[in-house]
């Protein structure tokens, strides 16, 4: 079983060698809101990075001479102001894996060797895990590091949730842009860009919006179905900015002579020379440097009934996409997805900010074409009964738990999950109950590819379960008492979720007699700590299903084929591998 499909070549990337301490553990990553600025008692630095580099690198003495000082051992010098630009995105000597992979920890080897170390049984890594000879470095650096790389490795600028887990005074922390990802070379691929999407200071949102796309010049004959219809790949990539809660790349199902129905609303240019303008969607040049869009609209979850996707012959199915700022997905030897040469298209982005400075949220994704068709991808489809069901009380908790059976000679290659902020714990197990997948950090959450597939043939649809269960905190803080700040609370959840599955009537207070019982957004009163004070706030909620992060989702996400020798379904039209594609 594999973390990460680049895990299995050599690397010899060295890190470490000096003294170093440990630090206490600290809580588990999520949305950190804008808080007003405080003293600190930290070191004070400029920027994230520069904070890691003095106490992660020097401080366990990566910069000594003898280790990547000087003697830059393993290739690497981590000082003398060279340290970014020996890591970011450069070889590791001898492996396919970069240094630091920005946007993705399981493909950074600096993290890995250094994480091998600190929590010894996890990711394996060749070689020795870091740094050699010395103390681990703490839980709160390797957690700061990971938060750095998901950010995209930034040289500049704070990244937001490091400054307490490196002891450090930072500045005020601004949006970040990741670093482009490169478009495939003519012939291996291409790629489609989402338009940069604005996302005011402080706030959360999800948008969609529909475009037409052709994409028939750029795809070799090799990589065409038997229709000529289809392009067919073998991987994709997609790396946004780390504002992102997700983006999807949706086939809207849509036959493009329906592209001027009344419900798309107006199209326009989304930017450039002619950005506002009217344009023909059908007409991919009436945007130079630019998209031909329809209107957007901001209360949707993943565009369920947007445009004519409410039509009972419309089916939308997942292109790509991801919730993590980097994903890399590359299926098994002779395994495809394909899809159509040309149509309609929605972009779906579901994204928040969280500082005090207006954003510009960018994102791609590249698809890599296939040269081996041999049998079509499958994905694990969305659970319409389970994906809403947690309904833990305020300042309460609850586990639940569903099952996925999967067809006879389904080998499993590829799996993951999928909740929001009061999911804690995501474990699944095989029928014998075998762990085989387990995950605690809801917005970077662990893909475990297996290598060999789990193998599923037996005639018994028992022995082909995927049992799936996730465990959620409503409100709970580390001492055991309400924790009104983590509890779902009504006047948080924004608009478009309250007017969906995401509406919560409070019956628990968060001010005054706080964790006391009350009855709606009425029931102040109920909440004072003595009759009359004023100081009562009825405001907390069961946990809700919905689409914002202040709701919550339950979900299995993963990837897996039928073995030859058994039943394949025809593969036709579209074959979708939207495994990273949620809601």
């Amino acid at each position: 079983m594999k973390r990460s499909l680049s895990l299995a070549a050599a690397a010899v990337l060295v890190l470490g060698c000096g003294d170093g301490a440990t630090g206490p553990t600290g809580p588990e990553p999520g949305l950190v809101p804008v808080v007003a600025p405080g003293e600190c008692d930290g070191r004070t630095f400029e920027s994230t990075f520069q904070a890691i580099e003095e106490t992660v690198f020097a401080r366990h003495g990566c910069t000594e001479a003898v280790c990547h000082g000087d003697a830059a051992a393993g290739g690497l010098q981590l000082s003398g102001g060279l340290a970014y630009e020996n890591l970011f995105a450069v070889p590791s000597a001898g492996s396919s894996l970069l240094r630091v992979e920005p946007g993705d920890r399981d493909r950074s080897y600096l993290y890995l060797k250094l994480a091998a170390k600190t929590r010894p049984g996890g990711t394996p890594v060749n070689g020795q895990a870091m740094p050699s000879g010395r103390p681990a470095i703490g839980e709160d650096e390797l957690e700061a590091l990971r938060l750095w790389i998901y950010a995209g490795a930034p040289e500049t600028g704070v990244v937001i949730g490091t400054e307490p887990l490196l002891d450090a005074c930072l500045p005020d922390p601004e949006p970040i842009e990741i670093e482009p990802l490169t478009p495939p070379a003519p012939g291996e691929g291409l790629q489609f860009v989402l338009p940069t999407i604005d996302v005011p200071a402080s706030s959360e949102q999800e948008i969609c919006f529909a475009f037409y796309y052709d994409v028939s010049d750029g795809v070799p004959a090799e990589a065409l179905d038997p229709t000529g219809e289809m392009f067919r790949i073998r991987a994709q990539e997609i790396r946004q900015d780390p504002q992102s809660h997700h983006i999807l790349l949706l086939d809207s199902g849509i036959d493009p002579s329906r592209i001027d129905d009344p419900s798309f609303g107006r199209w326009r240019c989304h930017g450039g020379s002619r950005a506002g303008d009217d344009c023909d969607p059908m007409d991919l040049d009436s945007c130079p440097g630019s998209l031909c869009r329809s209107a957007i609209r901001d209360d949707v979850a993943g565009c369920v009934g947007y445009g004519l996707s409410s039509s009972a012959d419309i089916v939308q199915q997942g292109m790509g996409g991801a919730q993590e700022p980097q994903a890399w997905n590359e299926f098994p030897d002779g395994v495809y997805a394909q899809y159509p040469l040309r149509g309609v298209a929605y972009w779906n982005s579901h994204a928040f900010n969280l500082t005090s400075k207006d954003a510009g949220l960018n994102g791609r994704i590249n698809f890599y074409f296939a040269e081996r068709q041999d049998i079509p991808i499958r994905n694990v489809p969305v659970d319409l009964v389970n994906i809403f069901r947690p309904n833990a009380p305020p300042y309460g908790e609850e586990t639940i738990c569903a099952d996925y059976v999967v067809p006879q000679g389904t080998r499993f290659f590829q799996m993951a999950s999928h909740t929001h902020k009061r999911g804690t714990h995501f474990w699944a197990e095989l029928p014998d109950g075998t762990l085989v997948y387990e995950n605690f950090v809801y917005n970077d959450p662990t893909r475990v590819l297996f290598d060999p597939p789990l193998a599923f043939d037996s005639e018994d649809p028992a022995e082909r379960a995927i049992h799936y269960c996730a465990h959620y905190v409503n409100g709970i803080g580390p001492n055991g008492e309400p924790d009104p700040e983590t509890v779902t609370r009504a006047s948080r959840i924004p608009a478009s979720a309250l007017a969906t599955v995401g509406a919560c009537s409070p019956v628990a207070c968060v001010a005054g007699n706080v964790g006391a019982p009350c009855d709606g957004v009425d029931d102040d009163a109920a909440c004072d700590s003595s009759p009359g004070a004023g100081d009562g706030w009825c405001d907390a909620c069961a946990i809700t299903g919905g689409e914002s992060t202040e709701n919550e989702m339950f979900l299995l996400t993963g990837q897996w084929y039928i073995a030859e020798g058994f039943p394949q379904p025809p593969a036709d039209g579209p074959v979708y591998a939207g495994a990273a594609s949620l809601p």
